[in-house]
């Protein structure tokens, strides 16, 4: 699988991660302070991972920053994309199979590594559900996107 990762910060969790990655087997692509040379504010960082699946050059994107929250803001600014925070194992396994999530949001200051392979555990096992109500909730945030719900 090709993912984009991005992180604000050079830390020992964002290399975790792109080595477990790659130890997975995925092609990974790198953003922000894990490229040399590339803007590693968390906004642009985030975008440039989260556009990277929207566009189709990646199937997915784990962005970090300090808490998270900001990567999965950005993240969720771009079409198409279904950021999801996640804490734990379960949450990302929630958000893959009720929200569809295609980008994981970590946050460097709160994910350990034994915890981060978790998370990944999780999400990767994680396949999105067949539940009418589940789909017909993704759908309407897929119409969001277009500025459409709808009723």
């Amino acid at each position: 699988m090709r993912i984009s990762v991005s992180s604000d910060m050079d830390e020992p969790v964002a290399r975790a991660l792109v080595g477990e990655l790659r130890e997975r087997g995925h092609e990974v692509r790198a953003h922000g302070a894990l490229s040399p040379g590339a803007d590693p504010r968390w906004a642009v960082c985030s975008e440039a991972a989260a556009r990277d699946v929207a566009d189709g050059t990646a199937d997915q994107a784990v962005v970090c920053c300090w808490t998270g929250t900001g990567a999965s803001i950005a993240a969720n600014k771009v079409p198409g994309v279904r950021a999801a925070l996640c804490t734990d194992a379960c949450t990302a396994d929630g958000a893959r199979r009720w929200n569809d999530a295609n980008v994981l949001a970590l946050s460097l200051r709160l994910t350990s590594e034994p915890l981060l392979k978790e998370i990944l555990d999780a999400w990767f096992a994680g396949r999105p559900s067949d539940d009418p109500e589940d789909r017909a909730n993704v759908d309407r945030t897929t119409r969001l996107d277009h500025g459409r719900t709808g009723t």
